[in-house]
């Protein structure tokens, strides 16, 4: 029976180790989820198959001072440039990675000196080969021994498994979803900054409406103590009317203050300092911008900021696990050295005397103790999971957005159409009250009520158009447009 020698069998012990040790995990659980099929319409009728979405500067065309503030907040606010930063951040990834898969190649130049101890081997040595028969001066080792070095070094990692086209890979969908999150920023922002400005102009009528409110409190006010000097009215009508204007006082002063921290928001979202915003006059003559083309569902997947990036992600993810997975594997190393080296700076360049070069390469495979790359492996897998998840619910809830601000509009306008005609016959009333309230045939409380009530109507009024302007500029953003 023939005997294999002992080295052979020590060697091919080494070789199963090594292919039992590169065997990565089996993938019970690797497959992604299946996502959610979008419907294919909105609603049941009505939707446009138009898939383009308006730039914002077209779409706020209607409002100039609107367009001139996005700008500024485009140019200036702070949260954007902080999203820009990061895309920044994510492109240097891109930059260190684009030559990830080539050898590096880099040339150095030292210096440095050396006593070596007389009782040492190396002591020895060099004590030695002073008597040696060959004597020569540039064979004599010198004492201190200096050494200088001049020359080329390269080392490169041959991606066999494809390990660093993974990294590659991961550090591009990540530049992706950075600039895919700096268009989200964008989006939000010019949305954030339409909104403080409608709540703005909202309120710049509440505050016409209550001041020509006073007036008329004022008037009635004047009326009754008239009457009670006459003996028409009683002091209770006239506190009941003091107590009402004093509201209303206490209104005006109010809304003063919500005024000035709306304008300090809409600053602060353009990048400034508190300031006095301009804005445009009547708010109520503003008509309702043109709705958009709201398209099919399908469309924001290729129009949203936040879709796109949570696509990025996920194969960022996928890059991640294939990188993960390729730690079990063995990794081909090559290294080269190529200069010069001599005891002495006048004979560093002699050639080819002074001349070294090297070459080295090696296979190098992780054998014992791989818990950290397995936990590594499974935590890219759990991260891939997660990126899916997400995908599928930023899906939802865009579906989810885009369903809601449509019917917002159509019953905010329902809404506001009553409440026109709710405004106009309570403004009637209270010229009513007053005129059956000079002759006696009303009382005070009939006219407080009807002030009362065209007030509150007429600041509903202005809250439902408010609210109908946020569902449009909602409505744009959740089909993904504000970010061009």
């Amino acid at each position: 029976m023939l005997k294999m020698p002992m080295p052979k069998i020590y060697g091919f012990i080494l070789i199963l180790a090594i292919m039992v040790a590169c065997k990565a995990p089996l993938d019970s659980d690797s497959q992604a989820p299946k996502s959610k099929a979008l419907p294919t319409a909105y609603m049941m009728k009505g939707d446009s198959l138009s898939s383009k979405a308006l730039p914002w500067r077209r779409f706020f065309s209607f409002d100039s001072t609107l367009s001139s503030l996005i700008d500024s907040a485009l140019r200036n606010n702070l949260d954007l440039k902080i999203a820009m930063q990061r895309v920044e951040m994510a492109r240097s990834q891109v930059v260190l990675t684009k030559g990830i898969r080539a050898p590096d190649l880099s040339v150095g130049l030292g210096t440095g000196i050396r006593r070596i101890g007389k009782y040492t081997m190396d002591g020895v040595g060099n004590y030695d080969t002073k008597f040696s028969p060959n004597l020569n001066s540039k064979q004599t080792i010198p004492d201190p021994l200096s050494d200088f070095t001049i020359g080329f070094q390269s080392n490169w990692e041959i991606d066999v498994w494809g390990k660093l086209k993974s990294k590659k890979t991961a550090a591009l969908n990540r530049f992706l979803s950075s600039e895919n999150g700096r268009n989200l920023v964008l989006s939000n922002l010019v949305s954030e900054v339409a909104t403080a400005y409608f709540e703005l102009r909202a309120m710049d009528y509440e505050l016409i409406v209550l001041r020509e409110n006073l007036v008329l409190q004022q008037n009635a006010l004047d009326i009754v103590i008239v009457q009670k000097e006459t003996e028409l009215a009683t002091e209770l009508g006239v506190e009941i009317m003091q107590a009402q204007l004093l509201s209303s006082k206490e209104k005006e002063v109010q809304i003063i203050q919500w005024i000035i921290e709306s304008e300090n928001v809409l600053s602060m979202l353009l990048g400034q300092f508190p300031n006095p915003i301009s804005r445009k006059g009547n708010f109520l003559s503003d008509s309702t911008p043109i709705l958009l083309p709201i398209g099919i569902p399908s469309d924001l997947l290729r129009q949203r900021p936040d879709i796109l990036q949570a696509e990025n992600d996920i194969r960022a993810a996928k890059a991640d696990v294939a990188s993960a997975r390729t730690a079990f594997y063995p990794s081909l190393n090559l290294g080269t050295s190529l200069g010069y080296q001599a005891f002495s700076a006048a004979l560093l360049l002699e050639n080819p005397a002074s001349m070294v070069y090297n070459a080295i390469g090696g296979i190098t495979a992780p054998l014992l103790n791989r818990r950290v790359i397995k936990a590594q492996l499974l935590n890219a897998k759990a991260e891939q999971q997660q990126a899916y998840f997400k995908y599928q619910k930023t899906i939802i809830l865009a579906f989810t957005e885009v369903y809601n601000s449509v019917k917002q509009i159509e019953n905010f306008g329902k809404r506001s159409d009553l409440k026109r005609e709710e405004v106009a016959v309570l403004r009637n009333a209270i010229g009513t009250s007053s005129d059956l309230f000079r002759t006696a045939r009303a009382n005070y409380l009939e006219v407080v009520n009807a002030q009362k009530n065209a007030l509150m109507s007429q600041l509903e009024l202005a809250e439902l158009k408010k609210l109908q302007f946020k569902a449009v500029v909602d409505l744009y953003i959740a089909l993904g447009g504000g970010w061009r």
